[in-house]
């Protein structure tokens, strides 16, 4: 099991009491997945819910002209395919597995028994939705409303709240996405997002590698990220 530090924000198992998220996790089979496996496929009409215990995963959507887009990372504690199975929807979106993940497996029948059996789980649940919606809305409202360097360094600032590790430099971001993915989670052209990161970078506020982020100054970064909308310039 994984343990309650290892858990991302907002994750399903970190708003559990012990009872609740041991009860959860007995209910399914573990399984384990290779890094770059797809624990879940877009169009999969399978109503199975994964609780992931170890490792983190990148949803993603390929698009119209055959790009895929991704629109956030999982880590532990987290839950996929929820929505299929209280639905009874397809897939939208492919989940992928960036490192060897592991996770509990329940059919959809057994997660609706678990969340019918223990409502604090279901009231839980809903928790983990009402924050990824906020999440979706967010990113439209600064899409609409704010220029590329301001939306880069929100992205930036979120990803380093949720998946980031204090260093002596910084904090660091390791995560297998590319400038292409940041691209498309802020709703601009790739040479556009690459640009912005480049000012960030003369500026001394973060060093970028090959799946890799470091941001020195934080406090530059997060007033970027307050900075007030400009409506005059486009992506």
């Amino acid at each position: 099991m994984t343990g309650h530090d290892d858990q991302a924000e907002g994750a399903l198992l970190a708003h559990l009491a012990d009872a609740d998220r041991e009860y959860l996790l007995a209910q399914g089979v573990r399984r384990r997945f290779r890094a770059d496996d797809y624990v879940l496929m877009e169009g999969d009409p399978s109503d199975h819910v994964h609780v992931l215990v170890s490792g983190w995963v990148r949803i993603s959507k390929i698009v119209e002209d055959g790009r895929e887009v991704l629109f956030g990372l999982r880590g532990p504690g987290e839950v996929l395919g929820e929505l299929a199975a209280i639905n009874g929807w397809a897939r939208t979106v492919s989940c992928r597995a960036m490192e060897p993940c592991q996770v509990v497996q329940l059919t959809g029948v057994q997660f609706l028994a678990v969340l019918r059996a223990r409502p604090e789980i279901a009231i839980a649940t809903i928790k983990t939705v009402a924050v990824r919606l906020r999440a979706a809305e967010n990113a439209r409202v600064a899409s609409a409303a704010y220029d590329v360097s301001h939306r880069v360094a929100v992205h930036l600032v979120r990803l380093a709240e949720e998946h980031g590790r204090t260093v002596p430099e910084g904090i660091v971001i390791e995560a297998g996405f590319s400038q292409e993915d940041m691209a498309g989670q802020v709703g601009a052209a790739r040479r556009t997002v690459a640009r912005a990161l480049a000012v960030l970078r003369e500026r001394g506020v973060v060093e970028t590698g090959r799946k890799r982020v470091l941001i020195r100054r934080m406090h530059v970064l997060r007033a970027l990220a307050r900075s007030e909308p400009n409506g005059t310039q486009r992506p």
